[in-house]
């Protein structure tokens, strides 16, 4: 608990926080989970009646498409409510996924190769656990941080190793000698990042992506993308189904990927609880005799499907692939641009990011490679002479809630913003507070 206060005003009563705070009884709340600053902030914000400005979870802050929630809608009046899902998919949703892929990213995957979760924490976790079962000597992923803190999580509830460096300073051609000092081992089964990232925003290039295919060539490692961001680099527009430029991606360089598509961010469809898994043909037919040992089949895509997605939810929502479906084939033929349906985000930044450099905070996470830092769903700050940790507690009581980088893996303090939920009639509000901190806590 930290006791040295500039200034007990503050914004939200000093007192009704502190005590939200010590209620919760975690150690160092601005250490706290995602999920952990999401509840004291509801605590405060019920016994204070003051409003929070939310940037601690990344919850889309726009209306689903028409598109999807008709699909859906059409669907449950056809009855697949009463029907449990094909495991594998419905083949609308197959077949628009491959269609996507292809539109959107270059690459040809066949159908079979996509398959729905339930969102792309799902995908994540049966990933993680069937690479962790494959070869007894690989059994450790690799993170390239900084990254999503529920994926090491997971990992933590599976009971399986992890490895992980903050890859902003390792970037371009630095990365190859990083990932091969920790792959030489022969003890790394996957290479996981974002892309773009969570939460830097960092983008890795063509470059980058060439040298981690090739290590993951090199050394038998399989690649996981998690795209949650899908396309949402505003600094290109990747928008146009089937022209150049495309979504970045490692499956152009390497036949061992695996990618996670959310619909989360990209399609604001995150209550449907829907993603997909993308899955390279050679590692979805490849067969690993100690998945056999493990789950009674050697087969990567069938173990993955009918073995473990079967056991977590025995298949993903029925009225949720067919909005998803709904969705991408509205992308795919041209008659809904969902990027330019997510721009704002990058809008929001832009404002958002004056408002914080204005009260003295800094950006942590500043460039991309040579090129500045684009605005999009997530940026970093830091104040000076603060840890991440102190700046998000302090933040708390001026009705700011927030996570710190620690726990995203990074070597800097500091704390992530997320401008999801954060319109324009809360940025006066949210102007006032950082004005307020930083003439509390600049340095004399």
């Amino acid at each position: 608990m930290l006791t040295d206060f500039k200034n007990q005003i503050t914004p939200i009563d000093f007192n009704v926080v502190k005590e939200k705070i010590q209620a919760t009884g975690v150690p160092s709340i601005g250490n706290g989970t995602i999920r952990e600053i999401v509840k004291v902030a509801n605590e405060i914000q019920q016994a204070s009646g003051q409003r929070y400005i939310r940037m601690e979870m990344g919850v889309p802050g726009l209306a689903p498409p028409e598109v999807g929630i008709n699909g859906e809608i059409e669907a449950l009046k056809n009855g697949v409510a009463s029907k449990y899902p094909m495991l594998e998919g419905i083949l609308p949703l197959k077949k628009e996924a491959s269609r996507f892929i292809k539109m959107f990213m270059d690459v040809d995957l066949p159908e079979a190769c996509c398959i729905p979760t339930v969102g792309s924490m799902q995908g994540g976790y049966a990933t993680f656990m069937i690479l962790g079962n494959m070869d007894a000597q690989k059994d450790t992923l690799l993170f390239l941080d900084p990254g999503f803190p529920v994926q090491k999580q997971q990992l933590d509830v599976l009971g399986q190793k992890y490895e992980a460096f903050d890859v902003y300073n390792h970037r371009g051609d630095k990365l190859e000698a990083k990932l091969e000092a920790y792959c030489s081992r022969g003890n790394i089964a996957g290479i996981i990042y974002s892309n773009p990232n969570n939460p830097s925003w960092i983008c890795l290039n063509d470059d980058e992506l060439k040298i981690i295919a090739k290590i993951a060539d090199k050394y038998g490692v399989i690649v996981i993308e998690d795209l949650a961001y899908f396309a949402m680099d505003f600094r290109k527009d990747l928008s146009i189904p089937g022209k150049a430029p495309f979504q970045p991606t490692i499956a152009k360089y390497t036949k061992n990927y695996i990618l996670l598509i959310s619909s989360s961010k990209a399609f604001s469809y995150a209550g449907q609880r829907v993603g997909l898994l993308a899955i390279s043909p050679d590692v979805y037919e490849g067969r690993y005799s100690r998945l056999k040992t493990r789950f009674g089949n050697d087969k990567f895509g069938y173990t993955l499907i009918y073995k473990i997605l079967y056991s977590f939810s025995s298949g993903t929502s029925h009225s949720a692939q067919y909005g998803l479906a709904a969705m991408l084939k509205a992308a795919n033929d041209g008659d809904f641009n969902f990027v330019d349906s997510v721009r704002v985000y990058g809008e929001r930044a832009v404002a958002i990011k004056a408002l914080f450099k204005k009260a003295g905070f800094e950006i942590v996470y500043s460039r991309d490679l040579d090129d500045p830092l684009g605005d999009g769903f997530y940026f970093t700050v830091c104040f000076p002479g603060m840890t991440g940790a102190e700046l998000v507690e302090r933040l708390l009581y001026y009705g700011i809630s927030a996570i710190a980088l620690s726990g995203t893996g990074s070597d800097y303090e500091g704390m992530r913003v997320c401008m999801s939920q954060v319109g324009k009639d809360e940025f006066e509000v949210l102007g006032a507070r950082l004005e307020q901190f930083g003439n509390d806590y600049k340095l004399s």
